[in-house]
């Protein structure tokens, strides 16, 4: 009897822990943005440089998660199956994004790619610019997304039947086919379910941006760059309807990372 009021008490304590700090927050965006009714909100996000604003964080969100499914899932390989000198620093080093506030992220990447840093300089001797555009944007969206398809991968390679990659040698086939053909499927629901986080914050992200980008509407400002515009330009409507756009993108992305994994627990 004492368990289950216990657990009534803890679950109440979740309930209202998530109704504050998430549920709450997230209605309120939702009804600013529909404060005014359905034509005034599809009225802001489908305006010229909302659009644009909405269209270029998506596609570059995109080519960012197809990087990050690719080079995360290499490097998680590396990580796991490899040792070497410096491994362990390698591994604590991936975790160095979530640690960082994204200001300091975009203060690094200014100071890494400016045009008065070696890099700089010596990118400009080639005809490479790096900031201000939407590579810069790009490669923000790398490295703050960086550790998601790598934690998710992970687990699973370590978990990997080490016998039935040695079948695969012993029948003769090669280190490519034994990669593509029984370590790769094994990993696919890590990849997806890291690329579908890496999606998410990709699609949120505004430190590191707003200091790389250039922030020119309709060429390389993004949405949340845009949304703290209209703020500060005293429109919040506008700014609530393009963060409805973003956060039901993010929620739906969420729900099918959860159903993949639960859909992979009940396999297992």
């Amino acid at each position: 009897m004492k368990i289950t009021s216990y657990c009534v008490v803890m679950r109440s304590i979740l309930i209202s822990y998530l109704l504050i700090l998430v549920v709450l927050p997230i209605s309120a965006v939702y009804q600013k943005g529909f404060s005014l009714g359905w034509d005034p909100f599809w009225k802001e996000v489908s305006g010229v440089i909302a659009w644009k604003a909405i269209l270029l964080t998506f596609k570059l969100s995109i080519l960012t998660t197809l990087i990050q499914a690719v080079i995360g899932t290499f490097i998680a390989f590396v990580l796991v199956r490899y040792r070497f000198k410096g491994n362990r620093l390698l591994n604590s080093i991936v975790d160095l994004p979530f640690s960082l506030p994204t200001a300091v992220s975009g203060l690094m990447l200014l100071s890494l790619l400016g045009p008065q840093s070696p890099i700089g300089k010596w990118l400009g001797t080639i005809g490479v610019n790096l900031l201000y555009n939407q590579a810069a944007i790009v490669i923000g969206m790398i490295f703050i997304t960086f550790p998601f398809v790598i934690r998710t991968v992970q687990p699973m390679i370590e978990q990997f039947d080490p016998f039935e990659e040695q079948a695969s040698y012993t029948l003769g086939a090669g280190k490519v086919f034994t990669f593509f053909k029984i370590q790769l499927p094994s990993v696919v629901p890590g990849i997806f379910a890291g690329s579908m986080l890496a999606f998410s914050r990709a699609l949120s992200e505004f430190g590191a941006i707003s200091l790389i980008s250039g922030n020119l509407p309709g060429k390389t400002q993004v949405a949340s760059v845009y949304i703290y515009g209209e703020i500060e330009n005293y429109n919040p409507q506008g700014a609530a309807a393009v963060s409805i756009v973003l956060i039901t993108f993010s929620l739906i992305v969420l729900l099918l990372v959860n159903v993949l994994q639960k859909r992979r627990g009940t396999q297992v």
